[in-house]
């Protein structure tokens, strides 16, 4: 068999699963943060030409993971005792969004993340909710009860917030890597 053949064979195939990874994005067949991180990588390690491809169908893809509530389903998996809070993450949504920084990445759910964590949101959001009499059937907790149960949450939050971010070694750029 000829070198250049199979070399034209690989490309081919290279090409048909690259069409069918940006087809995946573009239905959101794929919408977790460990296949989402998977495809990114994937990205990355491609040709300029391969990014390009990548670029829209990636950004609409976090774009819609975060949008979607699969994030916010996915924290709050990795929360059962204390549910990661909604208000949170739309907090962060909206900072990233008038963040002039925010373009410096596709990737939205990284963004999100990254704020939360850098600007500090986890602890303020857990006093809130703790505080919150429906937290305790109905009634005003003392501050003492309220420090603690602000404790738990900002524990559990935190460590979901750093579970996710483990799944990139460096911050993702514009093209992906």
């Amino acid at each position: 068999m000829d070198l250049h053949f199979c070399w034209e064979i690989h490309v081919t195939r290279n090409h048909q699963n690259i069409g069918d990874i940006i087809q995946s994005l573009n239905t959101h067949r794929v919408n977790t943060l460990t296949e989402l991180c998977r495809i990114e990588r994937i990205a990355a390690s491609g040709s300029e030409d391969d990014q390009l491809a990548f670029q829209e169908p990636m950004t609409s893809a976090w774009s819609y993971y975060v949008n979607s509530n699969q994030m916010l389903n996915e924290l709050r998996n990795l929360t059962r005792d204390y549910p990661f809070s909604s208000d949170v993450l739309d907090d962060a949504k909206w900072r990233v969004s008038n963040d002039p920084a925010s373009n410096r990445t596709w990737n939205y759910a990284w963004l999100v993340l990254i704020k939360m964590k850098d600007d500090e949101m986890i602890e303020a959001y857990a006093a809130s909710e703790a505080a919150k009499p429906e937290m305790w059937a109905g009634r005003t907790p003392d501050d003492e009860e309220a420090q603690q149960l602000a404790a738990c949450f900002a524990y559990a939050w935190n460590s979901a917030l750093e579970q996710m971010l483990r799944h990139w070694d460096t911050a993702p750029s514009r093209t992906g890597n």
